[in-house]
């Protein structure tokens, strides 16, 4: 594949456009004049005539003619005259011609465009102030003017057009003569790939896809991956790491290989039909609220630092100062009863930026402070603490930093999709990693899953763009609020088929996950310790558990719950000497042994050692 297929026809015309003297003054271009006669770029009785030239200025000339009628009536056909000029033969005769290969393929001849554009605008500036001359120099003014358009006719359309996905080429090192390798590897894509999707094309910015930004642009338009699928007609195929290719390999593979790095793409293919509550629209507001501070003035945003600075300076001076990890991403909070997690990653300020996580939702941290204690302009920094402080501390040690006005990162864009992404999760809440598969996210609660940790498994069918989906732990809440008040004791329940609690089977597992907070019940431990199976002769886990409830191997939910106690037995038996594991085992086995009473509806007074 030739990298010169990526370039665009409106930047390689400026390039040849600013090259023209240099390729008219090359010594002995004969030859380069029958490679532009042999692919019809100029005609025979052109080449004849300059080529019979004996002067070395006239040919220079002749040559330079040449070049300008081509851009001007032949602008169509640039890329047939770079290519051909850039066959190897012409380059071993033409070291001039190599010199301009690299310039163009290693990227470093934007300096130039920038030159000749900087140059433009300075005589249009120029042209400006000639008509706000006096009248008696009116006419002269108009006359240089004129003569100035028709020198740049054939430059005319450029200058309207915006530079194209190539005009991004970072400088790098050109590949060398007979040098191979896949395209993602030549040192011209070090920082973007050329990618195709059915039959569109676009640009992929390796950095901005690791950040999870919009890094496809097609047609002038910046996309995701999965927009960019959707755009070209493929959004049928519901996968872009196999419909979006570059060079002819899927770019799942070249994240599987190591190749390109990519940031998680939630899939968020339901529309929420329930109507906003009163909170949500309050956050909403505020986070327009805050836009409109961060585009119009810093007043606002200044005064209230200050006032919460004049009312809480004398006590925070007298306070020593504490010291803090830099390095710590997650913080657990309060203010007043109301207890959250903050995340760094996702802190902003006080309005932008959903950084707080409770039992229900995300919230900015001025909607945190409004859910404890009713106020909306209460001094956030002062009222939200970490450890007994006031989140002010964390932001003046710089372990916090609240963005600048002009930031332009995704959490400051306010583009309707990145705030809707804020309302989930950003990793799974069951394996709790991000991973290169896509998350699926709950309309009805802050969770996102991986579509094969979610139980029953998600399938693309499932996701439908007309309505609202909802995972278990939400259907399982709905579901309690409707069924039988009587509860059964503890005998009853065992014996019941299991394809009656279906539903309850997977909730009870659901939460299992994610209580395991160090996933150390989720896999074989056989994988990680030593003669294991030396010690515990039925080794289980909830892996395999789930296997089995999704192969339909349980017949009662009996067989269920003894598979996960067996879990718990086992930890006790294996980790008598080791305390820590222990205790990881009795907490998750107690947090079990409840929930299993509320899921089967159970009464209390019920032993499970029935």
């Amino acid at each position: 594949m030739n990298p010169m297929d990526f370039l665009e026809p409106e930047e390689l015309l400026r390039f040849f456009h600013c090259r023209k003297t240099e390729m008219s003054c090359m010594e002995k271009p004969q030859t380069f004049l029958r490679q532009l006669r042999d692919y019809n770029l100029i005609p025979e009785d052109r080449y004849k005539r300059v080529s019979r030239m004996k002067s070395k200025e006239n040919m220079k000339a002749g040559v330079y003619d040449i070049l300008d009628r081509l851009e001007r009536e032949q602008s169509q056909h640039i890329k047939v005259f770079w290519t051909c000029v850039f066959k190897e033969t012409i380059l071993h005769e033409y070291p001039t011609l190599r010199q301009l290969r690299d310039s163009l393929l290693d990227g470093s001849y934007h300096c130039d465009l920038r030159l000749a554009e900087r140059v433009e605008e300075e005589e249009e500036q120029d042209g400006r102030g000639r008509l706000a001359l006096s009248e008696d120099k009116e006419k002269k003014a108009k006359f240089e003017i004129k003569k100035r358009k028709r020198r740049n006719v054939s430059t005319s359309n450029d200058e309207q057009e915006q530079p194209g996905p190539s005009s991004l080429l970072s400088p790098a090192s050109p590949l060398k003569k007979g040098e191979k390798g896949d395209i993602w590897t030549w040192p011209i894509y070090k920082s973007q790939l050329p990618v195709t999707c059915g039959q569109m094309k676009g640009t992929l910015i390796r950095e901005k896809m690791e950040t999870g930004d919009r890094c496809i642009l097609a047609e002038k338009q910046w996309f995701k991956p999965n927009e960019f699928e959707k755009f070209s007609g493929k959004g049928s195929c519901k996968n872009w790491k196999t419909s979006i290719r570059c060079g002819g390999t899927t770019l799942g593979k070249l994240i599987k290989e190591g190749q390109l790095k990519s940031a998680i793409y939630r899939r968020r293919k339901a529309v929420r039909k329930t109507p906003p509550s009163s909170n949500d629209s309050i956050a909403e507001s505020d986070s327009e609220e805050e836009h409109e501070v961060q585009v119009l003035s810093n007043g606002e945003e200044n005064r209230t630092d200050e006032t919460e600075g004049e009312e809480g300076g004398e006590t925070e001076e007298e306070q020593p100062e504490a010291r803090f990890d830099h390095n710590q991403m997650v913080f657990d909070v309060t203010c007043g009863a109301l207890s959250g997690t903050l995340y760094k990653k996702r802190f902003v300020s006080g309005r932008i930026g959903k950084s707080i996580r409770t039992d229900t939702r995300w919230m900015s941290p001025i909607e945190f402070v409004k859910a404890a204690s009713g106020q909306t302009d209460g001094p956030w920094r002062k009222d939200i603490e970490y450890d007994g402080k006031p989140i002010s501390d964390l932001i003046k040690a710089d372990v916090l930093k609240i963005h600048s006005l002009l930031c332009t990162c995704g959490l400051c864009s306010g583009q309707s999709e990145d705030l809707e992404n804020e309302r989930n999760d950003d990793e799974c809440c069951i394996c709790k990693s991000g991973g290169e598969e896509e998350l699926v996210v709950c309309d009805e609660c802050p969770r996102s899953f991986h579509p094969k940790c979610h139980l029953p498994h998600v399938e693309d069918e499932t996701l439908r763009p007309d309505q609202a989906w909802a995972c278990t732990f939400c259907i399982f809440d709905q579901y309690k609020q409707y069924r039988s008040g009587d509860e059964r004791n503890m005998e009853e329940a065992m014996c019941r088929p299991v394809s009656l609690h279906l539903l309850e089977c997977q909730y009870l597992l659901l939460f299992l996950f994610n209580a395991d907070n160090e996933q150390i019940f989720a896999t074989n431990p056989q994988l990680h310790i030593d003669n294991y199976s030396s010690y515990v002769k039925t080794p289980m886990w909830l892996g395999k558990v789930t296997d089995r409830l999704q192969g339909k191997e349980y017949s009662s939910v009996n067989q269920f719950i003894s598979d996960i106690q067996l879990i718990f037995t086992n930890c006790a038996s294996y980790n008598k000497k080791n305390p820590e594991f222990l205790a990881m085992g009795k907490r998750l086995k107690q947090l079990f042994e409840g929930e299993v009473k509320m899921a089967l509806n159970i009464s209390e007074s019920s032993d499970m050692s029935c």
